[in-house]
């Protein structure tokens, strides 16, 4: 599922396209934005985004505001993660200062009620299809699904502290890879040395 990557033209591209992803992003931006930067821009692979989004969820703060940093860095170093975190925030909070006024006039009305409700439903729509979409294009990845089941079964299941079970799976899920990519590495000059 690998395209050409084609970087963005300016630190205003950066800006703008990040401005519109916030504000389609009723809900949650992470569906608009694996769409916009990975299948319209092409600024990312699928791949890319992926292990762009998870190095974002191991920072502090909102994933895509990390993550629209890194690719701002990325591209054009620090004045791309100001450009795009300030398009991801500047307009999108004026919007919501604004709703925020007119949703406490207005939010006894049983309408505005299930509107808020169905808004939920959606953004939760586009959540699941991101997921689906971008597992499909780790399908080379598969067996470190497991690691997200133990992590999902752990939280959402038996209801353990998500701090416990990042402590237990996280140095379980690096030694792994770290032991993987390396016996990988050796085999691969070995290869090359025969």
């Amino acid at each position: 599922m690998s395209q050409p990557v084609s970087p963005p033209t300016s630190v205003a591209d950066l800006f703008f396209t990040f401005t519109r992803l916030a504000l389609h992003g009723f809900g949650g931006v992470l569906p608009w934005a694996q769409r916009v930067v990975v299948e319209e821009r092409r600024w990312l692979t699928y791949e890319e985004f992926v292990e762009m989004l998870a190095f974002a969820q191991l920072l502090p703060g909102p994933n895509v505001c990390n993550l629209a940093m890194m690719i701002g860095d990325r591209y054009f170093g620090w004045r791309g993660s100001v450009a795009s975190l300030a398009g991801m925030l500047v307009f999108p909070a004026l919007l919501v200062l604004t709703l925020a006024l007119v949703h406490h006039q207005f939010a006894q009305i049983p309408w505005v009620q299930r509107a808020v409700a169905g808004m939920a439903a959606v953004a939760a729509g586009l959540l699941i299809a991101t997921g689906v979409k971008l597992a499909y294009s780790l399908a080379s990845r598969w067996r470190w699904l497991g690691f997200g089941v133990a992590a999902f079964a752990g939280v959402a299941v038996m209801r353990w502290p998500l701090l416990w079970v990042l402590a237990a799976l996280a140095p379980l899920a690096v030694g792994l890879a770290w032991h993987t990519e390396g016996r990988a590495a050796v085999n691969g000059e070995e290869g090359a040395g025969r």
